[in-house]
């Protein structure tokens, strides 16, 4: 059945390095109806979008006719229980194997560099050998052999295929030796040790995996399972899949929100760090908004359910960072190119420096050596790795800390940002605008004024509006009905109100109506707009009766947002739809130099289209609604959201709870995201430009290839990772304050690098005392024998 979703998210088992994503992207693409796949190695999925319906089973099929196994994405819980069943398992593996590695890289050392047998007798001592690494080969190389086999089924070769075919060459070419009895060197040290290596690298990458997709898991993991709905005045505890829309529930101190919702009754504190990052409890009363799986604190709340299930806030953010940790940077382009011939060509090279060495170099045993070492170093799965762990880690940390990123296209856009466009109510100011000035003209009372205003303004959502609308009801005022109403974008209201021609907006609206205010009226806004005010006027049936001076005070944290905005070298800039003096007296506040004012919504977007004219990279603070245009049009559109009206879908980048002094922190993390990338192409790409030909020169030892490959793997893994150890330096660098442990983000990057490091020293420590032993560099009073160490 063909699923309605637009979209829809698999997982994909059997991948091994980058041209298996390549495989799985070809595969998907050709599904009719998909419009595009785009597969995701870190994560092990496969996001699909759709052009028109496609069966689910359809994917699937796709997927595993080009051998590998694929099914509709489990929850964050289940496929990590997965992920770690599969890494236990490839430790017991690793375990239970590399202790037989040990004896056998020892034996077959002691046997082939330093001449050295057991009993003195060669022919014994290469059976031992023997009898412990094939085991190993079987055991260890069975997963590699497997997907080696799938791969060259289906025409794409990739890593397995070349761990499986060094690893071979050297296993069978010293089990022939033995049992020729010939006497010849042996490799079964590199075998064994290339295995070992590898797995461990394997056992590594899975468990960072893990850790790199953390942030799913943790935003599910706030949901609560209970809730308690208020029916008929009985509470009844019920599964939360139960709540509907609708539903009042209630949640006592210490216990977490289920859904999403809006206060009807009580009052409290509630903890939302785990969404936004911020340690200081928001205040919530009734009309405010509160989102599940943040925990109340201390009051009893009664809140009616606004959205469940997956349209809460807590879901929908959770979707949208699995689809930034699913999608491609543009600088991913260059690794599927290479990805695509990348196996194929290590192979012909493999094969060149084997006839090379046979006809030109030392001879075929040497030839054999190197083009072992070529197809033992060469590692396509860093290349697979480097962008998206790092995309992985870069937006799941973003979750954390409230900054949801759309895609990895935006970490690339942030790099070349030149200028900050802020919207001013809502973004610098709180957007809880309050009415303190109530000034009537002729006998109208300052009551009848705010009545007849906030009649007029009660159909509009504009801030303003709402402020006057929340004066009246605090002052106990009954508003009339209203007819006719209708609103100009950025300028002001009209309604009949009791059968009176009711107006009310700024200046420019009444001069575009047709009035021309007197010096007395031109005065009161001068004064209080001086004050900083907003000045609404109202006529009442073509009267001005009087002015409404409305202050929106500037948050507490945006000078320091505005002073870490311009310390990243960016330009910031102010754009607001109020007056000049009122937009002054903000950007003082602020400390901005460089302001707009009276911008209607279009206004915004040719300004930031202006900007662009001039070459400039333009970044666009909003609140996701009257400046989606300009959003839009803007390099980098950020939406300042708050409360339950996420506005995810608006901009590339989304604040919660409209934190300003996000904003300098959302584009440091950006960056520091994509040099993590640039870092991880550079190493994965250096590695293997340096290290193959020096292999193929005869000049790298297979088991330190080995160790080479796995290595680079764990390294772009563990580099990606120490992301998180700079989140509290990206955090305070902005003006914030970071207080969660890096405890775990450093054992998460460190330890396999340590781990792998130990082990490259453990394996390098015989093969230095065998060839001491060999070269007499410990002081011998024989002749050593020639052998040729390899």
């Amino acid at each position: 059945m063909a699923t309605a979703d637009p979209a829809v998210t698999l997982d994909i088992t059997g991948m091994t390095c980058a041209s298996c994503v390549r495989r799985v992207e070809r595969a998907l693409s050709k599904v009719q109806g998909v419009e595009t796949a785009s597969v995701n190695l870190a994560a092990e999925t496969a996001r699909v979008t759709f052009a028109s319906p496609v069966a689910v089973g359809a994917l699937v099929a796709a997927v595993e006719k080009a051998g590998y196994e694929a099914a509709p994405s489990a929850a964050g819980k289940d496929r990590q229980a997965e992920r770690e069943a599969h890494a236990r398992s490839t430790l017991v593996q690793l375990l239970f194997f590399g202790a037989l590695a040990v004896p056998t890289i020892i034996l077959a050392m002691a046997m082939d560099i330093a001449g050295m047998h057991i009993n003195d007798d060669p022919r014994l001592h290469g059976w031992i050998v023997l009898a412990l690494a094939t085991p190993i080969q079987l055991g260890l190389g069975w997963r590699f052999y497997r997907g080696a086999w799938v791969s060259l089924r289906h025409l794409n070769p990739n890593m397995d295929v070349l761990v499986a075919m060094g690893t071979s060459v050297a296993f069978l070419y010293s089990a022939w030796v033995v049992l020729r009895d010939n006497h010849n060197h042996m490799f079964f040290d590199v075998s064994a040790a290339v295995l070992v290596f590898i797995t461990m690298g394997k056992y590594f990458e899975e468990t960072s995996k893990g850790a790199a997709s953390s942030a799913i898991r943790s935003l599910l993991g706030l949901s609560a399972r209970n809730a308690t709905i208020l029916r008929a005045g009985v509470e009844t505890e019920v599964p939360v899949e139960q709540v509907a829309r609708g539903d009042l529930l209630v949640v006592r101190p210490g216990q977490r929100i289920p859904v999403d919702g809006v206060v009807r009754d009580g009052h409290s504190t509630v903890d939302e760090s785990m969404l936004t990052g911020e340690s200081i409890p928001v205040e919530r009363k009734p009309g405010d908004h509160v989102i599940g799986g943040t925990i109340n604190q201390n009051g009893v709340v009664t809140f009616e359910a606004t959205a469940v299930g997956e349209d809460t806030a807590l879901r929908r953010m959770a979707k949208m960072v699995e689809d930034a940790q699913g999608s491609k940077a543009p600088i991913q382009k260059l690794v599927d190119q290479v990805a695509a011939i990348f196996v194929p060509a290590v192979i012909v090279l493999a094969a060149l420096t084997f006839v090379a060495w046979g006809f030109v170099g030392s001879g075929w045993q040497d030839g054999m050596v190197a083009a072992v070492a070529v197809l033992v170093v060469a590692c396509p799965c860093a290349l697979g790795l480097a962008t998206p762990t790092a995309i992985m880690v870069g937006t799941g940390l973003g979750a954390e800390r409230g900054i949801l990123i759309k895609n990895a296209e935006v970490l690339e856009r942030t790099r070349k940002l030149d200028v900050v466009v802020l919207d001013k109510t809502g973004t610098l100011t709180e957007g809880r605008p309050q009415v303190l000035d109530i000034e009537p003209i002729g006998d109208i009372s300052r009551s009848e004024l705010l009545r007849f205003a906030a009649a007029a303004e009660s159909g509009s959502e504009h801030p303003l509006s709402r402020a006057v609308v929340d004066a009246a009801v605090d002052a106990k005022l009954d508003l009339p009905p209203v007819s006719e109403f209708s609103a100009v974008t950025a300028r002001g209201v009209q309604a009949m109100v009791e059968g009176r021609l009711v107006m009310a907006g700024n200046l420019a609206f009444f001069e575009e109506s047709g009035f021309a205010p007197g010096n007395d009226i031109g005065a009161l806004l001068g004064r209080l707009e001086s004050a900083g005010r907003t000045a609404i006027l109202v006529a009442l049936d073509g009267r001005i009766a009087g002015v409404l001076g409305i202050f929106d005070d500037v948050k507490q944290n945006a000078p320091r947002a505005v002073e870490a905005l311009q310390s990243q070298g960016l330009r910031v800039i102010m754009m607001t739809g109020d007056n000049p003096l009122a937009a002054a007296a903000v950007a003082k506040r602020a400390g901005i130099a460089e302001y707009r004012a009276g911008a209607r919504p279009v206004d915004k977007l040719e300004f930031v289209r202006a900007l662009q004219a001039e070459g400039l990279a333009v970044a666009m603070v909003g609140d996701g609604i009257n400046d989606a245009p300009a959003l839009a049009q803007a390099d980098i559109g950020i939406a300042m959201s708050t409360g339950t009206d996420v506005a995810i879908e608006t901009g590339d980048i989304t604040l919660l709870n409209g934190d300003v002094s996000k904003i300098a922190e959302a584009i440091a993390l950006s960056r520091s995201t994509l040099n993590t990338i640039r870092q991880n192409l550079l190493w994965a790409f250096g590695y293997n430009v340096v290290t193959i030909p020096i292999a193929a020169l005869g000049l790298l030892n297979p088991v330190l290839a080995g160790a080479a490959m796995a290595f680079s793997s764990v390294s772009v893994m563990a580099n990606s990772l120490r992301l998180r150890t700079k989140a509290r330096a990206l955090a305070r660098a902005s003006g914030n304050e970071y207080s969660a442990s890096r405890a775990n983000s450093l054992r998460a990057s460190r330890g396999p690098v340590l781990a792998m490091s130990a082990a490259t020293a453990l394996l390098v420590l015989p093969l230095l005392v065998f060839t001491g032993i060999d070269r007499d560099w410990f002081g011998g009073d024989d002749e050593p024998e020639e052998h040729t160490a390899h």
